[in-house]
């Protein structure tokens, strides 16, 4: 990589391996993954092609920009040591690469009804999602659930039907609340990651989870000042 890509990445970021949860699910934390982040906020304010993310039930509340080849490079390249550990083997075999860079920017009252509970992203054993953080703390983090009346914390193939329709009698019940929290009807938070900028998580994609998304908060369309995160999911099968 060029010297002076502003995807250069750090000599040597930190790695956590967090356990959530009754099961003890691992959840990879990195921080200090790139030589300089902001450069990166700079390229994508100057660069990043924002448009709202795709229609559809329970997507993204915000708008998305495709990120570039020599950043996904570099997001895979500082998830190597992660995936190893989250999936219980180094020999992996990484394909179906998406990658965005995402801000949120949809009021609470904007929200489709499955944006404001927990999901998973896909209900695979074998699919990782990458999550960058290029804004700081205010802008709240991550957290990881437990759904109350099924006990599920990762979401198999056979696990989607019990899973939906506990999910759907939920919001029946109790209706739409803004974005997820601790406070959201039928599920139990079982960990909490603050954002950071520079901070990376790397976990299994049938995980449930969900932003913490500050009420409060201002939510503007611009990158050096939104909740703006990197965003990439993928496939890890044995070679």
């Amino acid at each position: 990589m060029r010297p002076d890509s502003p995807f250069r990445r750090a000599e040597a970021p930190s790695l956590r391996i967090l356990r959530m949860g009754r099961g003890g699910e691992p959840v990879a934390v990195l921080d200090g993954v790139f030589a300089e982040p902001g450069a990166i906020i700079e390229t994508v304010a100057r660069r990043g092609e924002f448009s709202a993310a795709p229609v559809r039930e329970g997507g993204y509340p915000g708008v998305q920009a495709p990120a570039p080849a020599a950043y996904v490079r570099a997001l895979l390249a500082a998830a190597d040591e992660a995936l190893a550990q989250l999936f219980g083997h180094a020999d992996g075999a990484i394909g179906g690469i998406g990658c965005a860079f995402s801000l949120v920017t949809l009021r609470p009252e904007q929200l489709h009804p499955l944006q404001t509970v927990p999901h998973v992203d896909i209900a695979e054993e074998d699919r990782f999602a990458v999550l960058h953080y290029l804004c700081d703390q205010p802008f709240g983090g991550t957290a990881f659930y437990r759904q109350d009346a099924t006990g599920l914390e990762q979401v198999k193939r056979a696990d989607w039907p019990g899973y939906t329709a506990a999910r759907d009698a939920a919001l029946a019940a109790h209706g739409a609340h803004g974005y997820p929290n601790e406070a959201t009807p039928g599920y139990t938070v079982t960990a909490q990651i603050p954002a950071r900028m520079d901070r990376m998580l790397v976990y299994r994609s049938n995980t449930l989870h969900s932003g913490i998304i500050p009420a409060d908060l201002p939510h503007p369309a611009d990158p050096r000042s939104g909740r703006l995160t990197g965003n990439l999911f993928g496939i890890y099968r044995r070679a």
